[in-house]
């Protein structure tokens, strides 16, 4: 398969481009940027000097539909969902890192994204690409909504509980940490050296766009409507994320049972790592990696469960994920370019 990245300059489509320099089925054609067209990839990213050669490109839907066969959209939110449709009119199939097809309803995209949502006829076509949960639905869709990366640590450790029933959907309380490289390349002051480094910072309370992206997930799951807490941090590191939450369960359960519940959960997935009883997840363990390691502790005193769930903000949480989905969409070994030794340490 033939793929372009759009949105080239930016911490995801380098991840992804990383990802795929050693994917044995996937040959990256293109590199677009608005903002570095006619630029070799190398000038902006020395460390790609020998192994990449290429010169961004322009948005140029006809010279992409003659040269690949899956677009992979990096670019902030707000671009992809103009460029999509005529991508999928062109029958190219698409990957959406950013959140503009992740939320149901016109009303939530305005009021959480504060834009516009893509046309219904291709948000209709929409899967979402939380690969453990719906791989029946990626296989069928040519356009696949990337999920945040807090949607990804949070999700993944709490869907299993809520599915069987163990939790109190009404008590979920979610502290979310991320590195730097979260928040993009772009210049912020919350970004700035002598505002990060030694500092750790919560922001966006109560006001997350992944928000609505949780609870839609844990709804669905739930078969009822399901709100949660939602904090989120930003931690004084380049990379990694780390989502401990804390709920209620309505039932007596020791935490060796919720561990085999959860390692049954998910017997065939492969980058799901569920640790052992006293074990708990570190952001170093994943670095690189399209890992997600999950910890659980049933608390008997509380009659709470802490899940604390840990992945690369750039690997599972987006770039490792989108090949994670091209492979199950094509057919191929889920792992196929995607099995590394975390960087360590």
């Amino acid at each position: 398969m033939k793929a372009a990245v759009v949105g080239g300059t930016g911490y995801g489509a380098i991840e992804l481009i990383r990802i795929i320099q050693q994917h044995p089925c996937i040959e990256l054609v293109s590199v677009i940027s608005k903002s570095q067209s006619g630029i070799p990839v190398e000038d902006v990213f020395p460390h790609l000097s020998e192994i990449v050669s290429y010169t961004m490109d322009v948005y140029d839907i006809q010279k992409i539909q003659k040269e690949a066969d899956v677009v992979l959209f990096a670019a902030p939110s707000g671009v992809s969902k103009d460029l999509i449709p005529r991508c999928i009119e062109a029958g190219l199939l698409c990957v959406d890192l950013s959140g503009d097809f992740r939320l149901e309803g016109k009303e939530v995209n305005r009021r959480w994204y504060n834009q516009e949502p893509p046309p219904e006829h291709a948000a209709s076509q929409a899967a979402y690409g939380l690969t453990e949960l719906y791989k029946d639905e990626i296989c069928e869709s040519r356009i696949i909504a990337n999920p945040g990366c807090y949607p990804t640590a949070a999700l993944l450790g709490t869907v299993p509980v809520i599915k069987n029933g163990w939790a109190d959907p009404s008590s979920i309380v979610i502290d979310g940490k991320s590195g730097l490289s979260g928040a993009g390349r772009g210049l912020s002051l919350n970004a700035h050296y002598s505002e990060a480094n030694e500092n750790v910072k919560a922001y966006k309370v109560g006001k997350h766009q992944h928000i609505p992206e949780i609870e839609q997930v844990l709804s669905r799951e739930h078969g009822k409507d399901v709100t949660v807490s939602f904090t989120t941090h930003l931690v004084p590191m380049t990379r990694g994320l780390m989502c401990t939450v804390s709920l209620v369960l309505q039932e007596a359960v020791s935490t060796s049972q919720v561990i085999n519940y959860y390692r049954s959960f998910y017997s065939e997935d492969p980058f799901v790592r569920v640790m052992d009883e006293g074990c708990f997840p570190s952001t170093k363990n994943v670095y690189g990696t399209n890992f997600c390691d999950i910890g659980l502790y049933a608390d008997e005193r509380t009659g709470r469960l802490t899940i604390v769930s840990a992945i690369d903000n750039l690997g599972k949480g987006a770039a490792g994920q989108a090949i994670q989905n091209i492979n199950v969409l094509c057919g191929w070994d889920e792992r196929t370019g995607l099995i590394q030794v975390p960087v360590y340490p």
